[in-house]
């Protein structure tokens, strides 16, 4: 991998800490790892490192950037000239500057981590694919709490996760392994 890729972490935040040590059921308990994999590897690659995170408009959400919440986590905390964009929505590409800055920098392929798996990362994977770009997701990178039916109760985290890879990978991008990623830039 060149310059012209770049690893975009959505939604590293520290309430889906909070939410997971709260209970709430979730698929890839190693997405921390994973993404802290991915992080070093980048740095140490001379990759781009970019960062969407959530800035929610309402002021009792915990997903502002003044609440303890809104805070990166320690695996995916921006360092140095790393930019972050703050979204208010669920796409990172909606009203943030990220496609502007992607395509000034010449980068065409994306390797997107994160949370939440069914909402925010699947939004701007998919817009991603929308405006041209590549992209690749990490399967053991993101975050995946259970989901509620609309029927009533859960859907197991584990299924919403699966079906929410299977339908990345069938028309968006390609969704593979940490350890791919890793063995493509080193």
């Amino acid at each position: 991998m060149d310059q012209t890729t770049a690893l975009l972490i959505v939604d590293m935040q520290m309430e889906m800490t909070f939410r997971t040590e709260a209970g709430r059921p979730r698929a890839t308990p190693q997405a921390e790892d994973r993404v802290t994999d991915l992080v070093a590897g980048f740095r140490s690659a001379g990759l781009p490192v970019l960062h969407v995170h959530h800035d929610a408009p309402q002021p009792e959400s915990p997903f502002r950037r003044d609440a303890p919440g809104g805070a990166p986590m320690p695996c995916a905390a921006p360092i140095g000239d790393e930019p972050v964009f703050w979204k208010t929505g669920s796409s990172g590409f909606v009203d943030t500057g990220l496609e502007d800055h992607l395509r000034k920098n010449g980068i065409t392929r994306l390797v997107i981590v994160g949370g939440v798996a069914a909402f925010c990362v699947n939004s701007t994977a998919r817009s991603a694919a929308n405006l041209g770009f590549e992209v690749l997701v990490p399967e053991d990178a993101l975050i995946a709490f259970a989901l509620p039916s609309r029927h009533g109760g859960d859907i197991d985290a584990d299924v919403a996760l699966e079906v929410i890879l299977s339908a990345l990978h069938a028309g968006f991008g390609r969704v593979l392994p940490t350890s791919e990623v890793l063995a493509e830039i080193s």
